[in-house]
């Protein structure tokens, strides 16, 4: 082989070694971990900056990369031809285009881009600067490109979607709590901040039949037998009757004004807000914060007084229930026996579904246990009444004349559908 032939082989293999490198640098960039990559920024790195900018301006980054990319193997494929062509005549081509191939596959797409996979970020830093320099020298093709990018998004209008959506975040949460990044309470208190601005009034209120009210003129040993049976430290006084609560009562407050020899405890009572059922408790905390009010009383479209809402309500939905000292502890779930239940009627429907890994009804529109109980059976039955819904055979064990307080759930095995 001459010398010509030698300057030509090493040409070949220097576009085989370039097309390596542009395959390895295109995964690198597609699979590097964005996030981070802005964390290692704060590390004064030049090339983790430039590699931020790249991404940055991604289309651009990918358009350059495939154009040398193609470049090199279109060239070196067609230096294989004319090599191979000089030394095997009418086979040359065959060959050239056989061992072309394999070398392109092999080296330059398939080994590159797994081994690039395995580092992302430090390919896509080490590949930065030279990837930058042929963005430069490839400037007016990228613009050219850019413009007919530009016209086929006016005529087409393509839809601008987030870089990530919530369900995406989610999976990604379950990910790094599966590898052992986070452990289960901290996956758990991220997924209650992302549905925390999701969830309504409506779905943590105290229900207007659960709320202990002081009367605006009540006695005060009335006043004080309803913080000692309650328990709660603060609680909502209304005029005439429920439907008209004008303030709230704290308990410190009303023992001060007893040890003072005070006998009205209307100067005594504190402001609180009013709020419809669909106002988002991100929203309330909010205006809670503001107002230094800890209740808000929860009205229906008539104005009439449909529950009754605390900070202390909106918190346990961030972070999980809170009890203190005083708290009655309640166990919404008791199990008696294997797939067997006893089940407070006052707890939310879908952790009773999510228990016996039920779909619940898309028309359903109940959130307790005693409004699916009622719903079921279409009047408030008395203990003893059974019904089969799917497949739980459901028992109630405890009502009232005007609501059902406990049930007692087995799963079966044998399905009975419950027609609507």
């Amino acid at each position: 082989m001459d010398d010509d032939g030698i300057s030509q082989v090493v040409i070949l293999i220097l576009l085989i070694l370039m097309s390596a490198f542009l395959s390895a640098a295109e995964t690198a960039f597609i699979n590097f971990n964005r996030i981070r990559m802005k964390n290692l920024s704060n590390s004064n790195s030049k090339k983790i900056d430039l590699v931020i900018k790249l991404d940055n301006n991604y289309d651009i980054l990918m358009s350059t990369i495939l154009i040398f990319n193609n470049i090199s193997n279109i060239t070196a494929t067609s230096l294989a031809v004319f090599i191979f062509s000089r030394y095997f005549n009418n086979y040359g081509i065959v060959i050239a285009t056989i061992i072309t191939i394999l070398l392109i596959l092999i080296f330059g797409e398939l080994l590159p881009k797994g081994l690039a996979k395995f580092a992302p970020e430090k390919f896509a830093m080490f590949s930065a600067p030279a990837i930058s320099s042929l963005i430069f020298i490839c400037t007016p093709i990228n613009f050219l490109l850019s413009s007919i990018k530009k016209t086929f998004n006016r005529i087409f209008e393509p839809e601008s979607l987030p870089s990530i959506t919530e369900d995406e975040l989610r999976t990604m949460i379950d990910e790094v709590e599966n590898e052992g990044v986070i452990n289960k309470n901290e996956s758990d208190l991220i997924r209650s901040a992302i549905e925390f601005n999701e969830t309504v009034v409506e779905d943590i209120y105290t229900p207007r039949i659960d709320i202990v009210g002081i009367e605006e003129n009540e006695s005060l040993e009335d006043i004080k037998e309803k913080f000692l049976v309650s328990g709660y430290s603060r609680l909502p006084v209304f005029k005439g009757d429920m439907d008209n609560i004008v303030g709230v009562l704290h308990e410190k407050d009303f023992y001060q004004a007893l040890n003072r020899k005070e006998k009205d405890i209307k100067k005594l009572v504190a402001k609180i807000l009013y709020v419809t059922p669909n106002k988002k408790i991100s929203e309330l905390l909010k205006e809670l914060q503001i107002s230094k009010a800890h209740m808000a009383v929860v009205i229906d479209e008539y104005g009439g007084t449909e529950g009754l809402v605390t900070m202390e309500d909106i918190i346990e939905e961030l972070v999980g229930e809170i009890w203190d000292e005083h708290d009655e502890v309640i166990e919404w779930f008791k199990k008696i026996g294997e797939d067997k239940f006893l089940i407070s009627c006052n707890a939310d429907i879908d952790d009773m579904f999510e228990l016996f890994g039920l779909e619940p009804d898309e028309e359903m529109d109940v959130t307790t246990v005693n409004g699916f109980i009622t719903m079921l059976f279409e009047e408030i039955p008395e203990a003893g009444g059974r019904i089969v819904y799917k497949n739980i055979d459901i028992t109630v064990t405890k009502a009232e004349a005007k609501k059902v307080l406990e049930i007692q759930a087995e799963k079966i095995k044998s399905e009975a559908n419950i027609t609507m």
